[in-house]
């Protein structure tokens, strides 16, 4: 097919195609859809596929016009995205090409028409210019390994009752009836809530904790709080039995472990790990921000919209539900669908951008990944999680878990190239556990 065609860039790494098909092939393409049709359609007083074509035309006309338009403009279409001196302009695979005006078909003249569509943005990662990455200070101790073998006792406790007659503190968990109370005493509709469970002393969602200290079970208190009152019945209260540190509690843990040693240089080796990971990413982040700050570039609609419906299905998927039943429910605790997507919008842009710089900065700098490299990985893999070469090897078996562990050194190769190029500075101390709630 003899065409012409024009790319012309618009916003948010859109396109606009106009394309110029000549008169010649458009008579022959309409030539193609009248036999097409004539093979298939059959009329009263003609054996079907024997309907002359000017009878066709005097019929189905407009109709006619119309199918083979359609034709002419899907063929060349695919004529042009087939081309591989076009692959930067084709359109993304959630972006259809959305036809703007309604072109006319005249067989004695050439066709021309225009389509607008997103398609993959265009990215050139030139300024470093002024980046000053911070790396946080973290500092592991005995405090912190102190705290992480607290953790273990926790959840290696075991739960018993309260005696009756002894009172609730601080820990015990307990089960409560709540009901808010309106100025003159009365319950409040709509707001009692009976075998309430939360652990004393932690946040709870009626801030009742403090007023339950004390009370002792089948106890009924009015509780005081800001701006409301409320009464709570306490109907059971357990405390935790934390084991002893000691070799028992480490061979519980794992059977790895003989003694209580054992068990420490093990903490101290995966929050060292840990530490170092999440470091690692902290400034990893710190980095790509600047990055997107000084080469800016638009994300097209399309693949924004794309990134954040795949994260409202996912989160769909988690609460074990469907996207419309999810809908319902974020609803029914006062917030709409459009308002929860706008939210997540700033951070789903960014990374978005983040992922395109890396895969931009990688392709660019050719960064490959030798079959050395991944058995280096594997050691470096089964040093910090106490494993053998072999253990890690076999979680790596399945075909696309290698695939992302390629993929992740060659990132790590990126950054250990770029951090030669960037000012890396030392940023605030920060405590082991603070570590992880920064965003």
């Amino acid at each position: 097919m003899q065409l012409k065609k024009e790319f012309t860039p618009q916003e948010k790494s859109s396109v606009k195609l106009t394309v110029t098909i000549g008169k010649e092939d458009v008579a022959a393409s309409y030539k193609d859809a009248l036999a097409k049709i004539a093979k298939e359609i059959q009329i009263p007083g003609f054996r079907k596929g024997h309907v002359p074509a000017n009878v066709l035309e005097k019929k189905y006309g407009e109709a006619l016009k119309a199918d083979a338009l359609g034709e002419i403009i899907d063929s060349s279409l695919n004529e042009i995205f087939q081309d591989d001196a076009e692959k930067d302009n084709r359109p993304l695979p959630y972006s259809q090409p959305v036809l703007e005006g309604t072109p006319a078909l005249d067989l004695e003249k050439d066709l021309t028409y225009t389509v607008k569509y997103d398609v993959f943005p265009k990215v050139s990662v030139k300024n470093f210019g002024g980046i000053n990455v911070k790396e946080p200070q973290v500092n592991i101790g005995d405090k912190e390994l102190q705290n992480e073998l607290k953790a273990i006792q926790e959840r290696n406790a075991t739960i018993e009752d309260r005696a009756d007659g002894e009172a609730a503190q601080k820990g015990d968990i307990v089960t409560v009836d709540y009901v808010e109370l309106d100025k003159d005493g009365a319950e409040v509709a709509g707001t009692k809530r009976d075998g309430y469970v939360f652990t004393i002393g932690d946040a709870d969602a009626y801030n009742i904790s403090d007023g339950v200290v004390g009370m002792k079970k089948g106890e009924t208190k009015e509780i005081s709080q800001k701006d409301k009152k409320a009464r709570a019945t306490l109907k059971a209260v357990k405390i935790r039995n934390l084991p002893a540190l000691d070799d028992d509690l480490a061979q519980d843990v794992s059977e790895k472990f003989k003694t209580l040693d054992d068990l420490k240089k093990d903490l101290e080796i995966n929050m060292k790990s840990a530490a170092d990971r999440r470091v690692r990413e902290i400034k990893n982040n710190d980095l790509l921000t600047q990055l997107i700050e000084k080469n800016p570039f638009d994300l097209p609609q399309s693949m924004l919209d794309t990134e954040i419906n795949a994260r409202w299905d996912m989160m769909a998927k988690q609460f074990q539900t469907s996207p419309e039943q999810l809908e319902k429910l974020i609803a029914a605790s006062g917030q709409s669908k459009e308002e929860m997507l706008k939210q997540w919008t700033g951070d789903s842009e960014k990374m978005l951008k983040s992922r395109i710089i890396v895969d931009e900065l990688i392709r660019e700098r050719n960064i490959s990944v030798t079959p050395e490299e991944i058995e280096a990985k594997y050691k470096e893999i089964a040093d910090q999680s106490n494993s053998t070469v072999e253990e890690v090897k076999k979680h790596y078996e399945d075909p696309r878990s290698k695939e992302y562990l390629i993929d992740d050194v060659k990132e790590q190769k990126l950054y250990d190239e770029l951090y030669k190029e960037v000012k890396v500075s030392k940023g605030d101390k920060i405590e082991f556990a603070d570590l992880f709630k920064q965003n």
